[in-house]
Order: structure tokens, then sequence, then C-alpha cells
């Protein structure tokens, strides 16, 4: 793995600079975790796109890049963010060219296909952030002890199975290098014994000093849920922008469980 551009102080790039891009390999985190099989994808949305147009005008746009989950590496926020930022000083002659660009090199990064969509913001693209369906357990009457990563305080209510959709908007972690805390809401949908909502209160609460990043806390969650006993189901994390990205990492345990599109959580 490359020298992580996390927690050091960096000159912006001025002009295209794919070599900026810092994967980090999967399988590391995933031998500590030993995470059950899933399917999924880490969706990523650039706020602060921008690059010259031919005659050397700024452009500026909103982008969407969706990882696959079983890509061998996952990119490293802080290097996207960089090169992202060379763009704002490189000419393309149309926004088609600036996607195939991103397209190729966050593929190379990655080692598997990105989808990468571009809307300029001439166009006025359209966003309908809110909350996403499901029971909310944030104001239930629970008496919280708990702020370390804790496992043991997730319970069965009853053996099911039952389909049930648990949110909270209590998710926080801290980055693992830079100890700075993520902010994110959290979805599961499962198939199976019934999860007590209380105890998924309490264990999203229990992660507020984990220091993971946020593929790693997602599929922690979906390992953690799986256990109890799921026949299927779709954990997704909707975590807020910092400069200018946000992620929304989702797993689930088959194509069908995926969902139709990511929601855009209002603090994203």
């Amino acid at each position: 793995m490359s020298e992580l551009w996390l927690g050091r102080q960096v000159a912006v790039p001025s002009s295209y600079d794919p070599g900026v891009l810092t994967p980090i390999a999967r399988a590391q985190t995933r031998r500590e975790l030993d995470p059950p099989p899933f399917t999924g994808f880490d969706e990523w949305h650039a706020y602060e796109l921008s690059w010259l147009d031919g005659r050397g005008k700024p452009v500026a746009a909103l982008a969407r890049f969706r990882v696959p989950c079983d890509s061998p590496c996952l990119i490293e926020s802080k290097s996207l963010k960089l090169y992202l930022n060379g763009l704002g000083g490189t000419r393309f002659a149309a926004t088609e060219e600036v996607a195939a660009t991103i397209r190729a090199d966050l593929s190379r990064s990655a080692g598997a296909a990105v989808d990468v969509a571009i809307t300029p913001l001439s166009a006025r693209p359209r966003r309908a952030p809110g909350y996403p369906e499901g029971f909310c357990v944030d104001e239930l009457p629970v008496e919280i002890e708990t702020y370390c990563y804790d496992s043991s305080v997730l319970y069965i209510a009853e053996a099911g199975p039952v389909e049930q959709r648990l949110v909270s908007h209590l998710l926080k972690s801290n980055c693992p290098v830079t100890g700075q805390p993520d902010w994110g809401c959290v979805v599961v949908h499962a198939l199976g014994p019934r999860i007590d909502p209380a105890s998924f209160l309490r264990y999203v609460v229990s992660f507020r000093q984990q220091q993971e990043f946020h593929e790693q806390c997602v599929e922690r969650i979906y390992r953690d849920l799986w256990r109890l006993g799921m026949q299927e189901l779709m954990v997704l994390a909707c975590y807020t922008r910092r400069g200018g990205l946000d992620i929304s990492p989702v797993r689930a345990s088959c194509v069908g469980w995926l969902p139709r599109a990511v929601p855009e959580e209002i603090r994203q």
C-alpha cells in the first residue's frame, strides 16, 4: 500500500495528477473482521468537482462514483479529494471526457470497474435529500453506558422470521489515521430473528470511539447482525460529507436486497 495522504499536510495539485490516488487493500481489514459473504458497493458523491472547458472557462458539476465492494482496493478519501482538486486546473473538451478520465483512473486504483456519472450545474441537477425508510430507534428511552464498540449488547427479541427495517442517525466513528469524527445514518433491512430495537440503539452508540474507515464499519455491522441468524440482510451507512465528498457504503446478502437507489440522507 502506498503511503497515505491522510494526516499529512500536502500541497493541493494544480493540475491533473492520477498519481495521487491511493488504493487501500480491502483484504487486510477483512482478514481481521472475517465477514460473511456479501455483495454491494461504496457510493461517493462529489460536490466540488470542477474543470476547465476548451476555452479555459471553469465548469462546476456534481458527480457520483460507485466502487464495487468486491474490488481489491478501496480508495483513500483524501487522495480522492486531491485528485479531484487537480482537475480544476485542467482543460477538457467535454463532460464525457472528464467522466471517461475519472472512470479510468478510479477503476485502475480500485482494481475493478468504477461507475461514474457527472452532471454540470448548468444542467440544473436536482437532489431530494430526505430520511431513509424504517423505524428510527433514536428516541427510545434507553440508558446508555457503553461508548466503545461492543457487539454483545445486540440481542434477539423473538425467533421470527420477521422482516425489519431499523434506522439510526446516531452512528459516529473515527478516522483510524487522523482521529477525526465520521458522522452518519445507518439503515438495516433484515429478514430473520427480530432484532431488539433498544439493543440495536446501544450497539450503534457503541461505535462512538471506534477507529475504522467507513467501509470497515459497515462490514463490521453486517457481520455482527448476520451472526444473529439472519436469512437476508442489508446494511447501509450514509456518512456526512467532508471536503466536498460523502460516502454511502452498502452491503447485502444478495443483489435482490440492494437498494434500488441510495437515499440522500438529509445531512449529506
